[in-house]
């Protein structure tokens, strides 16, 4: 959970944002690869070396890469907020068991959050053809997160889940580095 403090700086800072937020459109690929380096980063330092007895439990939850493949920016761009919605919601509750810092954890999470909401800013939803394929691909990121999110509670949120948990999401955040270089 995050504390009180942690909310009233986002708020801070969104207020902020929001003023800038149409000069920072035109860099948003450049600012979303800081934000992932650094959440890769704070993934790393969250917790530990993957604990070797977790290795027998490894899970294939197999992201759906076709999502950020499509021609439009656009599309890439929703898709890539939703993710960064999804990671937010797994790594914001059950996390007694995670022996992860939580200081880390809240900058992680606040790194995604002000993402979250420049992405928002910026990606007007455009009511064209693109439609279909965001629908297409909002539902496919919904299963793929719905998979890990129910591994995480069929295993109890025990520290094994959350460690598989959180070496899937360093994949996630991998592909859309690799995505928004090319953007």
């Amino acid at each position: 959970t995050m504390n009180t403090f942690g909310l009233i700086q986002i708020g801070l800072i969104l207020s902020s944002t929001t003023i800038i937020s149409s000069l920072q459109c035109n860099h948003l690929p450049l600012q979303q690869r800081k934000v992932i380096e650094n959440s890769l980063k704070l993934l790393d330092k969250m917790g530990k070396e993957f604990p070797q007895q977790c290795l027998r439990e490894k899970m294939s939850f197999r992201f759906p890469t076709q999502v950020l493949q499509p021609r439009q920016k656009e599309t890439v761009g929703v898709a890539i907020e939703e993710i960064f919605q999804h990671i937010f919601y797994i790594f914001s509750k059950n996390l007694t068991l995670a022996a992860w810092d939580g200081t880390i954890l809240d900058q992680f999470q606040n790194g995604l959050y002000l993402q979250i909401e420049q992405l928002e800013a910026c990606v007007i939803e455009k009511h064209t053809q693109h439609c279909q394929s965001k629908e297409v691909s909002r539902l496919k990121l919904k299963k793929y997160f719905q998979k890990i999110d129910c591994f995480l509670k069929d295993k109890q949120h025990d520290l094994c889940s959350w460690e598989i948990s959180r070496a899937e999401m360093r994949k996630c955040l991998q592909l859309i580095d690799k995505v928004t270089r090319k953007l």
